[in-house]
């Protein structure tokens, strides 16, 4: 169990200066490639919602660390309303920065060898990566958890809402930056045929999208690639700066160094944190990631204020448990993973708007 000093909660300010980014703002267009671009206007598209008022970026705000810009609703029910007035997701936005770095999912059973015994072989496997707080977004569908996550919110009648992937792409292969999207993914992927009503039927949230099997299968296709885009900006400098003061200390050979109180609130991370929130160097000299794409239940009681709490107070957050009963072949593991959340990325944690 953790124990939390004084010394600790009076240097936690200083370590976390240290993992901040030192500026919040967009790269230049021009560093990005142009698939970076795309998912970068993908991003911050309000359009692709239900009541066009809602885009990714509106909970993965860049200037408060790719998270929740709204310090109220972060200091009381911390999730966030949808495009739809009064529906609420049930989990706080997770920083979008650095997401593109968890592997796919995976259940990490330690060194087997031949000739373990049978008690060595039932030891439950340690699940690692994907993405969402219960590591739902797999990256087995797309190769990539950031790409399989983007599709979610889109479609999530209590965030953005849209009752079918092809209205998402009907609103890019009709936006403004269509020509954009062409460029990347060739202008055949928005030659579908559209049926006459599709603006009336990507306003009725229980609606769905008359197609064409052809058709459709052109529109999934294209969602896929809308999702790669997103995942590709998300993998981009913009997202992944590396610019924290840590970054630069590490980086400066000795040019830079700590202050006194940051190498206090540096020393009380690696022995309190750092078993999770890993910051050593990655393969091939990576740099570190701060997190180690785990699951942990740390007991952290519901928050009362959550409105999916409000609503009913007999819901309890199942975590990694939840996803784990509908994978085959998991599903035996589910009970002993309930409540189990995925470890974040702190890096951006110093940016936070609370």
């Amino acid at each position: 169990m953790l124990k939390i000093t004084t010394a600790a909660l009076v240097a936690y300010p200083l370590a976390i200066t240290l993992l901040a980014g030192a500026g919040s703002a967009l790269a230049n267009d021009g560093a990005l490639t142009p698939i970076e671009q795309l998912g970068e206007k993908i991003f911050f598209d309000e359009t692709l919602s239900i009541n066009q008022n809602q885009a990714c970026a509106s909970c993965h705000d860049p200037d408060v660390g790719w998270t929740s810009p709204n310090s109220e609703i972060n200091a009381h029910g911390a999730v966030f309303q949808g495009s739809v007035e009064g529906e609420f997701g049930n989990r706080k936005p997770p920083s979008s920065a650095y997401a593109t770095q968890s592997p796919n999912f995976h259940a990490d059973y330690g060194n087997r060898l031949l000739g373990d015994n049978k008690e060595e072989l039932t030891i439950d496997p340690r699940f690692v990566g994907g993405n969402f707080w219960d590591g739902r977004a797999t990256g087995w569908k797309l190769g990539n958890p950031a790409a399989d996550q983007a599709q979610a919110p889109f479609l999530n009648p209590v965030e953005q809402g849209l009752p079918d992937a092809a209205c998402v792409v009907y609103r890019v292969c009709n936006g403004g930056y269509v020509g954009l999207f062409n460029r990347v993914w060739s202008p055949k992927a928005c030659m579908i045929t559209w049926p006459s009503d599709i603006e009336d039927q990507c306003e009725d949230i229980d609606g769905a999208v008359a197609l064409s099997p052809q058709d459709r299968k052109k529109a999934d296709n294209a969602y896929d690639r809308v999702a790669l885009s997103i995942a590709a900006f998300e993998g981009s400098k913009a997202s992944n700066a590396f610019t924290s003061r840590l970054d630069a200390i590490r980086a400066s050979r000795g040019e830079i160094v700590f202050t006194p109180e940051e190498k206090m609130g540096h020393d009380l991370f690696e022995l309190h944190c750092a078993s999770c929130h890993a910051g050593a160097r990655g393969p091939g000299d990576a740099l570190p990631l701060l997190t180690d794409y785990s699951f942990w239940n740390l007991g952290v009681p519901g928050n009362p204020e959550n409105p999916v709490s409000m609503s009913n107070y007999k819901w309890k957050d199942p975590g990694l448990g939840g996803f784990l009963k509908s994978v085959k072949g998991f599903t035996r593991y589910a009970k002993a993973n309930d409540g189990k959340q995925k470890v974040p990325t702190i890096r951006n944690v110093g940016l936070g708007s609370c």
